[in-house]
């Protein structure tokens, strides 16, 4: 089992910034790859951005695309997502994901590929 804490959200202007953190307890995180979803009221949860557990290979989806960047530190077991020019739009509930895997460079943009969520952060920006 994989357990797994979001922090970071919170409200914030449109352009500007926020990092969210995804702190993993439980197995080896570092066999892990890794996800960011979103979730507006009344719409479908949306992938954001992940990354693999080797060689860091990342995906994004395409509206935060040159906007925000997704990384990992696997020393402390965490992962991030970096967001900056934050619009309206951008306003959600933020889901970590994911994923045990033996092959390091495997990644996935679809919600069900993953095996573990967190309990998402509150993202909210104003105009």
């Amino acid at each position: 089992q994989v357990q797994l804490v979001e922090s970071g959200g919170g409200l914030v202007q449109a352009g500007g910034s926020l990092r969210l953190s995804c702190a993993a307890s439980g197995r080896t995180f570092s066999r892990h790859a890794m996800g960011w979803f979103r979730q507006a009221p009344g719409a479908e949860r949306e992938f954001v951005a992940a990354i693999s557990w080797s060689l860091g290979i990342t995906y994004y989806g395409n509206s935060v695309k040159g906007r925000f960047t997704i990384s990992r530190d696997n020393a402390k077991n965490t992962v991030y997502l970096q967001m900056n020019s934050l619009k309206p739009e951008d306003t959600a509930v933020y889901y970590c994901a994911a994923k045990t895997t033996g092959q390091g460079t495997s990644v996935s943009t679809y919600r069900d590929w993953y095996d573990y969520w967190g309990q998402g952060t509150q993202v909210t920006v104003s105009s």
